[in-house]
């Protein structure tokens, strides 16, 4: 089955879905225009097949597309972020030494 992203905003999180099932998320908070992103998983047996990447990638394409800020307190999505620079450009200047970006 194939798997979508979806904010759920009620729950301040994008989720990875496989039908009605949620197979990860990327919980944030929501400060003005910012999206503070603090955890991020997969569940296991869903690991290992690029599923919490193409989660956060969705994640900040929605923050792009909102102009918001993001400050990546989740390590995964502070990595993410690293090893994807393109995407360096959402968290704000100030920011980026204190999570070495």
């Amino acid at each position: 089955m194939e798997s979508r992203v979806v904010d759920n905003a009620e729950r301040s999180r994008f989720e990875l879905r496989s039908g009605d099932e949620v197979i990860g998320f990327a919980e944030y908070h929501v400060r003005g225009d910012e999206l503070d992103f603090v955890h991020t998983e997969v569940n296991p047996g869903h690991e290992g097949r690029g599923l919490g990447g193409r989660l956060v990638r969705s994640a900040l394409d929605t923050a792009r597309q909102r102009r918001a800020t993001v400050v990546p307190h989740c390590t995964f999505v502070r990595d993410w972020i690293g090893a994807h620079r393109d995407y360096l450009d959402l968290v704000p200047e100030r920011l980026r030494p204190e999570f070495g970006l």
